[in-house]
């Protein structure tokens, strides 16, 4: 990984800025440093706030636990950024604008911290992402929101059990142009259950990828070979539910597939292809496992890039047992587009 890239912009963001340097198509995005977060923090005594509320929490209270990081929250997201730091953020995100051709461009505001998606304590899942968020407060408030997201129970209480400080886990923030999701999801370089190093595993549903975090719909399935990227076995679902952007609010929300697209699969063959080429690629870079996050543009032509929006080490993958039954929901509530992703 980009040490210096991971050290200011977490690890999320640091790996996303290194797959546009090997030719991935990754959105355009800017990071709010570690550095912003830790003076917000000093500077207005939030860290001296949260040292007191942690200092004798027992992990196994979930009671305690939860009301602790209730109120480290709540002081995150109620204490105004200090002015320098709101104003880079406003500053960067009207470029942004600027450089996507739109006003105000619906973001991704993704948590990225250090330490996060690590192989040896892997937080995936834990933090929080937002999407479809437009204008320049509501990603400072997004901001916020990615912070106070360090100190949600779960995190608290995993950190405790492991014995990590959050002064160990600095949160940068990434803000990520949201690319128009005809289809999304996420993609294995080894099948994550049986192990087998042969195939991609690609699930995928239209749209964006909240429903199925959410565990409201069962996404579509894809193995594919790696030697000539041609689909091995594909499982196509009843897809009831689909996150899409909804104008009317200006963020991403879930409603009632429509019924033509539930049994329909929404990828085809080429798109397949592509996804599994992008994944391989990836791993070919790093040169070990990873799971990606992708999108599929709605304008997209046939033989155009996929975007990404994420690659980590694939941090759980039994030994090869190619009788283990699969279980897709499992699977998609583990690694896609957490809600916190």
């Amino acid at each position: 990984m980009p040490g210096e890239a991971v050290r200011l912009s977490g690890s999320k963001m640091g790996r996303l800025a290194e797959l546009v340097q090997t030719g991935s198509n990754v959105p355009r995005a800017f990071a709010v440093t570690v550095e912003a977060f830790r003076d917000q923090m000093t500077t207005t005594g939030l860290d001296t706030l949260i040292d007191a509320e942690v200092a004798s929490l027992d992990p196994e209270d979930s009671a305690a636990v939860e009301a602790a990081g209730d109120r480290i929250r709540g002081a995150i997201v109620t204490t105004p950024l200090l002015e320098a730091i709101e104003a880079d953020i406003i500053e960067s995100y009207e470029e942004l604008s600027d450089r996507c051709s739109d006003l105000n461009v619906p973001t991704a505001v993704r948590s990225s911290a250090t330490g996060e998606d690590g192989n040896d304590s892997s937080f995936a899942g834990i933090f929080d992402t937002f999407l479809g968020v437009a204008g320049a407060d509501n990603v400072v408030d997004a901001v916020r929101g990615c912070w106070a997201s360090l100190f949600s129970p779960r995190a608290v209480a995993y950190r405790a059990q492991r014995g990590i400080s959050h002064h160990d886990m600095p949160m940068a923030v990434g803000v990520v142009e949201l690319v128009q999701a005809r289809a999304s999801g996420v993609a294995f370089s080894i099948h994550p259950v049986t192990g087998k190093s042969d195939r991609i595993v690609i699930e995928a549903n239209w749209g964006f990828g909240e429903a199925v975090v959410q565990g409201l719909v069962t996404p579509d399935n894809f193995e594919v070979g790696k030697a000539d990227l041609r689909i091995l076995r594909s499982t196509i679902n009843d897809k009831t539910v689909v996150s899409a952007f909804d104008f009317a609010v200006g963020r991403v929300s879930e409603t009632a597939m429509p019924d033509r697209l539930r049994r329909r699969a929404c990828l085809d063959e080429e798109q397949v292809a592509a996804v599994a080429s992008a994944v391989l690629g990836i791993e070919r870079h790093y040169d070990y496992p990873v799971d990606v996050e992708w999108v599929l543009d709605r304008h997209r032509q046939p033989g155009g890039p996929i975007s990404i929006v994420q690659s980590r080490p694939i941090t759980v993958v039994e030994a090869q047992k190619p009788s283990v039954p699969y279980d897709p929901m499992a699977l998609a509530t583990k690694y896609l587009f957490a809600k916190g992703t």
